[in-house]
């Protein structure tokens, strides 16, 4: 019975990551979190001192997760290290809303950054921003290849505007803002249409892990990152396989109390 419980409770708790309305009415939230800070290690996110996310490593991006909307104190701590606090702040999130918190900087300066993320769709356009999360870079273009920026002088921290551009795929480049010099060639970046992404430029220019694009999807369903050739690209998978399971997992435990009850009948 001990091992039932256990079984119903963490059902218990994969839906209310999973399901889009809370136990009192309340709608919720979407947020993910990404590790963008190149020199520290893998970290635990708590969110108002419960864990939500654990072990992540520079350059992972979580799924959405559901919150129901309100205020959150964020906390990361060292993996594995439920004592010691790397860095806290708090944030506001509204219902229907979509949202990402990254780590950034180094360690010795690192912060939270929070985004709203665009999850309203055009048939056969794609929204494309761009968040500098680079600290040791300079402010950037970014343009397509040998023409103009799309996005001109972002700075570290900064996050760009959404720009619209036609599906189809494209070779961009990253510039030191105001130059023609490339610091960073992608080449095809395939844009899916009624999709938005952001491209977060992580790590770092002098050092290691080395400078780089990460393109993910924004908003929407639990997408993947479109491919772009690159490497590097947000692993993300889908969290309707924890739906499933639930379901799958409830109507076993369903199954098994109905045979318990008619064995001591």
């Amino acid at each position: 019975m001990k091992k039932l419980m256990s079984l119903l409770g963490t059902l218990a708790l994969a839906f209310a990551f999973v399901l889009p309305v809370s136990a009192d009415g309340h709608e919720n939230a979407m947020v993910r979190v990404l590790h963008a800070s190149p020199d520290a290690p893998a970290v635990d996110v708590y969110v108002d001192g419960e864990v939500a996310v654990e072990g992540a490593e520079f350059k992972d991006l979580t799924d959405y997760l559901t919150l129901p909307a309100g205020d959150y104190n964020v906390e990361i701590k060292p993996a594995g290290d439920a004592e010691t606090v790397v860095v806290a702040a708090d944030l506001s999130i509204e219902a229907g809303k979509f949202y990402t918190a990254a780590a950034i900087g180094q360690l010795e300066n690192i912060e939270i950054a929070a985004m709203e993320d665009d999850a309203n769709f055009e048939d056969g356009k794609s929204k494309v921003r761009v968040a500098h999360f680079a600290p040791d870079a300079p402010a950037v273009d970014v343009a397509p290849k040998g023409g103009d920026p799309l996005f001109s002088n972002l700075e570290f921290k900064a996050v760009s505007d959404y720009g619209t551009l036609d599906a189809g795929t494209y070779d961009l480049e990253v510039r030191p803002a105001g130059a023609t010099d490339v610091v960073k060639a992608l080449d095809g970046v395939a844009l899916e249409g009624g999709k938005n992404y952001t491209a977060f430029a992580i790590g770092l220019l002098e050092g290691e892990p080395a400078f780089e694009v990460l393109l993910a999807a924004d908003g929407g369903e639990m997408a993947m990152a479109p491919e772009t050739g690159q490497g590097g690209l947000a692993q993300t998978a889908s969290m309707n396989w924890l739906l499933a399971a639930a379901v799958v997992g409830a109507a076993a435990a369903g199954f098994y109390v109905f045979r318990r009850q008619k064995q001591d009948a």
